[in-house]
């Protein structure tokens, strides 16, 4: 089979295509032909050697996948053959196989592309978790979301009004807010102009937002911090703006706010029945017409560095998506 193949450290384009032998299964593992890889930042990451924890060479990079089972272990009752089905690894998706424990594994709704399924797992588990489990977001409460029109960011918004939040979205150009506010956000801000603080003030009468959710970091988290409500909640997702800003206490203990780390890969390994209880949830999300996952950029398998620098360039409009077969 053919698979993408990081054997160091650097830009996309230093990636390669090999033939490599299929995957075996063992006992409790799936096997699934993919047919589309969703893209997310720590992939950027991991092929520059930057992720806080990296596979050895040679890996194939990304984490994120739907498509359908080819085999199961003898063990596995719940899968078959011929079942659709998307699941998140770590790594290993820029390939045509991929062997994957049984309990990794959602089942596709018929509704749902592959190329939307496959980059469901990562953005709205994140959002989701959160939101709900970090934030305790309630209904009627302002959420301010950066990066609004990413892959997590236009999550957390459709989320947000699932959740019955009023949702303010950020992003830095109006391009991209036309897209946030397709998914449903109540207000827009443009911070390109440095101006985000007094825009969110004024948006909340004065008060600022209940709960920041920030997947941007650099200089836009100072104001974050400024512009957040008495006992707000400021949401740590990740730092795509480059820079990882330091904390300014003197504001958390002003605004007796909190700034509340969120690490999705920990939480569901953690703490699984909670995480295949939110996914319900968020399957329920779907069914009902609340959310509908944005497919923003789809490349054949021959463009993967293309797909990885769009992500890195920060370009991506909803998810980047590498259609494998």
């Amino acid at each position: 089979m053919k698979a993408v193949l990081c054997k160091s450290f650097g830009p996309a384009e230093n990636l390669v295509v090999e033939d490599i032998p299929e995957p075996a299964v063992s006992s409790g593992q799936v096997k699934v032909r993919v047919h589309a890889a969703a893209l997310n930042f720590p992939d950027v990451l991991m092929v520059q050697g930057k992720y806080q924890s990296l596979p050895d060479f040679p890996f194939s990079p990304g984490g994120e996948f739907a498509g359908v089972v080819e085999a199961a272990a003898e063990d596995v009752t719940d899968w078959q053959a011929g079942d659709e089905v998307f699941g998140g690894t770590g790594h290993g998706c820029f390939a045509e196989q991929i062997v994957v424990p049984a309990t990794a594994l959602r089942r596709k709704p018929a509704a749902m592309s592959f190329a939307q399924a496959s980059g469901i797992n990562t953005t709205y588990g994140t959002s989701y978790y959160a939101l709900k489990q970090r934030a305790n977001l309630q209904p009627g409460e302002n959420l301010l979301v950066l990066g609004a029109a990413g892959g997590v960011g236009i999550a957390a918004v459709e989320l947000g009004k699932a959740m019955g939040a009023r949702v303010i979205a950020a992003a830095s150009t109006d391009e991209k807010l036309a897209v946030a506010a397709n998914a449903g956000a109540d207000e827009l801000v443009n911070y390109a102009d440095g101006e985000l603080k007094d825009k969110v003030k004024e948006l909340t009468g004065g008060q600022g937002a209940d709960v920041i959710y920030d997947p941007v970091g650099g200089p836009l988290f100072d104001q974050c911090m400024r512009c957040i409500n008495w006992y707000g909640r400021v949401l740590v997702i990740g730092f795509v703006g480059g820079d990882i800003p330091r904390v300014p206490t003197n504001l958390v203990l002003l605004k007796s706010c909190q700034v509340v780390g969120v690490f999705y890969g920990a939480f569901s390994a953690r703490f699984p029945a909670d995480s295949r209880q939110n996914f319900a949830e968020i399957m329920d999300f779907f069914a009902d017409g609340k959310i509908n996952p944005l497919v923003g950029m789809e490349y054949p398998f021959s463009e993967y560095a293309e797909a990885l620098n769009c992500l890195s360039e920060r370009r991506a409009v909803g998810k980047v998506v590498l259609n494998i077969t």
